[in-house]
């Protein structure tokens, strides 16, 4: 019953590309119930879950509600396209309906609300993505700051603040698409495709053949071995069907332009022997910025994540430490690389295998634009990522974006290609958890970023990051209870999280015969955001019944609810 908070893991921030916008919509009526579900009900020996909707009480008093803001995400570019293209025309972007206002007689009891029974293998799967995305258009911070002559923009008034604030809330520039990974496998490609991976193949073959890539490195001990083996990212060329995957990245990132993609192979290993990349695998570069950049879980895909947090820079030590000069912004380069280098070669690059990384970029509280050292450091580092690692982001979430990266988007948009543009997601503060939901599980998500993981010590904590959770919406006005059915003696375990409280929460137990009293686990009490995130809490059921979660919602806007529960064996 004790509340237990893990320690946060800090943000993390790195040197990565830009965004585009796409924006989920929901009609919520406080009135309107779950819908039951059709699907015949299961039942687990020892529990199973029910999910209960009702109006709440609070909100009915009130006479009036501000509809809830609406809010912005957008999608993310590839570091490797290059060229303008032509962009879509801006569409107007659809509101969120205001929720209608709630009135209730006094003494008049809430409609009677539907119940959906899960199992508890499937109310543990996180929720369903929406059936609707709008994919809008943004641009990436990195491209952003190359553009020096344009400047930084002025800190802005709390008049500006304000305004600019309502402007996202009513525009933002769209496109109607969202970029989807193309196969590795042979048997997935265009006839035209295969024939360009055969070409580059045989052009590959004579280079080496040829010692075209080793010709500074040959050595007269084994010339055969130097002649025969030429690696990329740990994979031998030409060795296995592992090497088609490499092949394909630099394809894609030409256009398979055979020719072209050779010519970019050649100049990255040429770059990769020039910057120690074997040696840099094992050196010691301190852990000064693994707040700065760091990999936490996977995706829903798979794809391991990689969290950048510019606002660490906010710290003028550290800032200083990392681009006060050439030297330092060569250090900073080099360990970005170093990250990415380990990470890459945990990839697995066989054809049907994950072998991209998902891109997570935090810019609250972000120096900006305006910070000229900040700015050179991520113009080098674009340029290395965009000839040296083409393809390997699978999607770039830009989160607790500000006000000044939307207006700089307008500017840009039009170099990005449609390719990049479809790869970005970006996200104003109060959408930002809500949308790493939609690509990456809650339990895998960070604790600062509104999900359940946290750095576990050595003590045998009762979750892991392999715990699933269920995420669910609490719409406005509407109080939440989730039913848990125990069918045997047990000790039951559970976190609850609700992003940002604002709600009143509270659990109770409730004894199967109709002449026991409930047990009062948890008072209701009012969570706010200063509250610990996530409540951790135990119950030992010595009889059979049922544990009560609820959650009632009286403010004007959806909340995301979490919750994970497991039953462990009662112990004599």
């Amino acid at each position: 019953m004790a509340d237990e908070t893990p320690a946060q893991t800090p943000p993390v921030a790195a040197a990565p590309p830009p965004p585009t916008l796409p924006e989920v919509t929901e009609t919520d009526s406080p009135a309107v119930l779950e819908k039951e579900d059709t699907s015949p009900p299961s039942h687990v020996a020892a529990v199973s879950v029910s999910v209960t909707e009702s109006v709440s009480t609070t909100i009915a008093e009130k006479e009036e509600q501000t509809p809830p803001p609406q809010e912005l995400i957008a999608s993310e570019p590839d570091s490797t396209d290059k060229g303008p293209e032509k962009e879509e025309p801006p569409q107007a972007v659809e509101s969120e309906p205001e929720p209608p206002a709630v009135t209730e007689t006094p003494k008049e009891e809430a409609p009677p609300a539907e119940t959906v029974v899960l199992s508890e293998s499937e109310s543990q799967k996180p929720p369903a993505p929406p059936q609707q995305e709008v994919v809008t258009e943004s641009e990436s911070l990195a491209a952003m700051m190359e553009k020096d002559e344009v400047g930084a923009p002025p800190e802005p008034t709390a008049a500006q603040e304000e305004v600019a604030a309502v402007g996202e809330e009513k525009k933002a520039p769209q496109n109607l698409g969202s970029f989807k990974e193309e196969s590795n496998k042979k048997a997935d490609l265009s006839d035209f495709e295969r024939k360009a991976l055969e070409e580059l193949k045989q052009i590959v073959k004579e280079a080496i053949d040829s010692n075209l890539f080793n010709s500074e490195s040959k050595t007269e001990e084994n010339p055969e071995k130097e002649k025969k083996e030429v690696s990329i990212w740990g994979i031998p060329l030409l060795k296995d069907d592992r090497s088609e995957v490499i092949l394909l990245k630099f394809l894609r990132a030409r256009d398979f332009k055979a020719k072209d993609a050779f010519v970019m192979i050649k100049n990255t290993i040429q770059w990769r022997k020039e910057f120690g990349i074997d040696e840099l695998l094992d050196e010691d570069l301190g852990d000064d910025m693994d707040k700065v950049v760091f990999m936490h879980g996977k995706d829903k895909e798979g794809h391991p994540v990689c969290y950048n947090v510019y606002g660490e820079f906010q710290n003028k030590e550290l800032y200083q430490k990392a681009f006060s000069d050439e030297e330092k912004r060569m250090k900073f380069l080099r360990w970005r690389i170093q990250l990415l280098e380990r990470s890459i070669r945990k990839l697995d690059f066989s054809p049907g295998g994950v072998n991209t990384i998902f891109q997570v970029s935090d810019l609250k509280n972000s120096p900006g634009p305006g910070k000229k050292e900040l700015r050179l450091a991520t113009k080098q580092a674009l340029q290395v990522l965009q000839d040296n690692y083409p393809e390997f982001v699978a999607k770039q979430v830009f989160i607790n974006v500000p006000w000044w990266y939307l207006a700089f988007y307008t500017m840009i948009s039009p170099f990005m290609t449609q390719r990049t543009k479809s790869k970005f997601v970006i996200a104003l503060p109060a959408k930002s958890a809500e949308t790493l939901f939609k690509y990456i599980p809650p339990e895998q998500v960070p604790i600062q970023y509104g999900g359940l993981s946290v750095d576990y010590c050595d003590c045998n904590p009762e979750f892991s990051d392999d715990d699933p959770a269920t995420e669910m919406t609490v719409k406005p006005g509407t109080k939440q209870t989730v039913e848990i059915t125990i069918f045997e003696k047990c000790v039951l375990v559970w976190e609850i999280r609700v992003v940002g409280w604002e709600v009143s929460y509270g659990a109770e137990f409730v004894p199967n015969p109709k002449d026991s009293y409930a047990v009062i686990i948890q008072k209701p009490t009012k969570m706010t955001p200063k509250d610990e995130p996530v409540v951790s809490q135990s119950f030992k059921v010595s009889e059979l019944g049922k544990v009560l979660l609820m959650v009632d919602n009286p403010t004007s806007k959806k909340k995301k609810l979490l919750y994970r529960f497991k039953v462990k064996p009662l112990c004599d």
